[in-house]
């Protein structure tokens, strides 16, 4: 199949309103529809069912994967903060994906099919409530079965209630679609924040506590990697200085970013939203626009140069302290995904924790093209 994908995207309080408009934007879908992505701000949270309902008695369309979000995004346009839907209306082949549900706990995935016609799943999108303790092994787990390796996907974020959408309503845990290797897909991922200084060996630590890096006391580690000038006054760095786990073996230099939770000054201690292990390696980084809008490019620019054909359709998962909150409030972060790949269907939302591989990550971009 060759046709685009269609997407609608409106902002209403009413959610009925912003239904129509999207669905005067997308129609149908494509000849052969199958698969709806849904995107809701979680001033819907209330009316996710209700919503579901609408866009599959309009669409005739079965199946259907999205959450709620802060913010929501489609072509070329962002919604933060206020009542917004984006839909994309997808045409695969049959039988070449899969929407999944219900995986709360590693036995859960162990009850799922995960196999097309005997053959692992190659590729899943997925969505994750915040509120499950076992994500990172969850995530772990499912990407270690299916074939690539790789998953994408976004952590719920809602002020309200945490909902998903996988064929009717779902919570708890893991959801959202599985592929097998007819679907063709190319998905990159884009760091929020820049190392400002050197890697560091942790050679003390109790549970999220840095005791001491390098042999010594952590917080004086901290303080000459920040400069003279910024470390005077600890209390303004929140928010924009964070921790860098580098990730081993990773022949990228790829690392995951928590926040900054605590200091200690009496005791020089520093601690992180993360449990690190004693000898691993850690680095602190700075967030700021010019800094993710070099590797927003470098991102853009390694996946254009794969692509083959314009993309059918894309979906793209971002930090909800990415946006407005570091590129400006004029959609300028989806538009660099449009002004260096061109128009094509895209829908997204501002996550609560970005899944990208096997990981799932804090402040930043990931991208995933239908080819």
């Amino acid at each position: 199949m060759t046709e685009s994908f269609t997407c609608g995207h409106a902002s209403s309080p009413n959610w009925r309103d912003a239904a129509a408009q999207c669905l005067q934007q997308a129609g149908r879908g494509p000849a052969g529809a199958n698969l709806g992505f849904l995107y809701l701000t979680d001033n819907f949270a209330g009316d996710v069912a209700g919503i579901l309902d609408h866009f599959r008695t309009y669409t005739g369309i079965l199946h259907w994967t999205g959450t709620l979000g802060m913010g929501v995004f489609a072509t070329g346009r962002e919604y933060y903060d206020e009542p917004a839907i984006a839909i994309m209306l997808c045409a695969f082949e049959e039988d070449s994906f899969r929407v999944f549900s219900g995986v709360r706990t590693p036995q859960d995935l162990e009850r799922q099919s995960l196999h097309f016609d005997g053959v692992p799943a190659n590729f899943a999108i997925v969505h994750a409530d915040p509120g499950n303790t076992q994500l990172g092994r969850l995530i772990g787990d499912l990407a270690g079965i299916v074939e690539s390796g790789f998953l994408a996907g976004g952590v719920t974020s809602s002020r309200r209630e945490v909902l998903q959408i996988a064929d009717g309503v779902a919570k708890g845990g893991l959801s959202g679609v599985l592929f097998s290797d007819e679907v063709v897909i190319s998905t990159r991922l884009s760091q929020g924040c820049s190392p400002i200084g050197p890697r560091h060996t942790i050679t003390g630590s109790q549970r999220n506590v840095l005791i001491s890096l390098d042999g010594r006391a952590a917080l004086d580690v901290f303080r000459e990697d920040l400069g003279e000038t910024a470390s005077r006054d600890l209390a303004q760095l929140g928010g924009s200085i964070f921790a860098g786990l580098p990730i081993p073996g990773s022949d990228t230099g790829d690392y995951i970013v928590r926040n900054l939770i605590g200091i200690d000054p009496v005791h020089k201690l520093v601690a992180i939203g993360d449990i690190p292990r004693t000898g691993a390696e850690i680095m602190f980084c700075r967030r700021d626009e010019a800094t993710a809008t070099e590797d927003m490019a470098r991102m853009l620019d390694s996946i254009g140069s794969g692509l083959y054909r314009r993309p059918r359709g894309g979906v793209y998962y971002s930090c909800v302290g990415r946006g407005p909150n570091l590129f400006g409030d004029d959609s300028e972060e989806v538009s660099m995904i449009h002004a260096a790949l061109g128009d094509f269907p895209l829908v997204g939302f501002f996550c609560n924790g970005e899944i990208s591989h096997n990981r799932l990550y804090g402040y930043t971009g990931v991208l995933t093209l239908f080819l």
